[in-house]
């Protein structure tokens, strides 16, 4: 998106291979600082979206921690100042488990470290040097990732035994978003990036069995982790008013919207 508005962009990773068209890479590693004493000058902003490579705690405080504060150092050091640092967080930083409604004033209280290791990467990006924004996504979905269509598609997903609530935001729209919240004079520090829809788990399971044209899944016992294989049980439901009342409109309002072109590819290789 950057790159169609002609913007100068640099991918940073360990492999450049496989970056986008008109996307110059720039080859380092986050865990390790003399990588990124070459970092070119005048760049203004930044967009954190790094992954784990693993699920592991070791390896969400590596990639997610380290490795920022890592490259605020670096950034640091230039002659040129950033104008601002974008980080991908996530709402598992929020352990609400009764479907209750949250904003970017609720308490973050993660039940898991994966939330853990976010919310201290928020921290470490705070405390830093540049003016910075963190963006709380839900789980994205779109293109390539399909583990879910995939379980439901082969008889693998179960429905929860108890009310899941779920947030989700396209890929395209966590894109559209970064690139929006560039563009304003004066973003905040934080925003929740989802959609219009929280949706249940099971309502989400249930449409996408019958887009799929296969067998509802089948009931979980009291207990068991309902088939998604989620270390995750909050249930809660995430309001994005702060990221629409910048203007941003979203391309997909609901899982419904941003599924059906998945679901239609997915089922093109089935």
């Amino acid at each position: 998106m950057l790159v169609d508005e002609g913007h100068s962009v640099w991918g940073l990773k360990r492999n450049i291979e496989g970056l986008p068209e008109g996307v110059k890479g720039l080859q380092a590693d986050l865990t390790d600082p003399s990588t990124l004493l070459g970092l070119p000058e005048g760049l203004e902003f930044v967009f954190y979206a790094a992954s784990a490579d693993a699920r592991k705690d070791e390896a969400y405080v590596s990639a997610y921690v380290k490795g920022l504060q890592n490259l605020l150092n670096a950034l640091d050091d230039r002659s040129s100042p950033v104008r601002r640092v974008f980080f991908t967080s996530s709402t598992a930083v929020y352990g609400h488990t009764d479907g209750a409604w949250v904003d970017e004033s609720s308490t973050a209280d993660p039940l898991h470290f994966t939330g853990a290791r976010m919310l201290d990467a928020e921290q470490v990006l705070a405390g830093g040097p540049f003016p910075s924004t963190a963006v709380r996504l839900g789980g994205i979905y779109g293109p390539t990732r399909t583990r879910l269509l995939r379980q439901v598609y082969q008889g693998e997903a179960q429905l929860p035994a108890d009310r899941l609530y779920t947030n989700r935001i396209h890929r395209d729209d966590c894109a559209g978003m970064l690139v929006h919240l560039m563009e304003q004079v004066h973003p905040s520090d934080l925003y929740l990036g989802v959609d219009h829809e929280p949706a249940t788990l099971e309502d989400v399971l249930v449409w996408m069995a019958e887009r799929l044209g296969v067998d509802p899944p089948l009931r979980a016992r009291q207990g068991d982790g309902g088939g998604t294989r989620r270390i995750r049980r909050s249930s809660k439901r995430c309001r994005n008013d702060r990221i629409c009342n910048t203007g941003y409109e979203f391309r997909f309002t609901s899982f419904r919207d941003g599924y059906l072109p998945v679901i239609d590819a997915f089922l093109r290789q089935h």
